[in-house]
């Protein structure tokens, strides 16, 4: 019979501690490209800004799935934080379940809009 000497440790939590954090850096980093490739194509093309422009920035196609991987970039980011937050601060899980379903249910709203917008461009 195995003896155990000292008390059981608990932990409790999900221990999504260091993938949650690198996914966050990475996600925050891709937005952070993304700015620059859209700010830079602003400034190195000539006219006013207009409609016309910003369509044609994001009129090719490698545009389009560019802008939606950083969109689900940011989606996922938006998800990590608002998951983190429900967890760390609603302490009913009754009530904590229904934001965090809420909160996809938003997030996949804005994914599907995100593709109508950026499609029908």
């Amino acid at each position: 019979m195995a003896v155990n000497y000292g008390s059981k440790r608990v932990v409790v939590g999900a221990h999504y501690g260091l993938r949650d954090w690198l996914s966050q850096r990475i996600t925050g980093a891709l937005m952070a490209l993304f700015t620059l490739i859209v700010l830079a194509q602003l400034l190195l093309t000539s006219g006013p800004i207009s409609y016309d422009k910003w369509a044609g920035i994001f009129a090719s196609q490698w545009m389009k799935v560019l802008t939606f991987a950083v969109i689900a970039g940011l989606l996922y980011h938006v998800w990590v934080g608002m998951r983190d937050v429900w967890m760390d601060y609603v302490q009913p899980v009754g009530i904590r379940l229904a934001l965090q379903i809420f909160t996809i249910v938003w997030l996949v709203g804005c994914a599907g809009w995100a593709i109508q917008v950026l499609w029908r461009v």
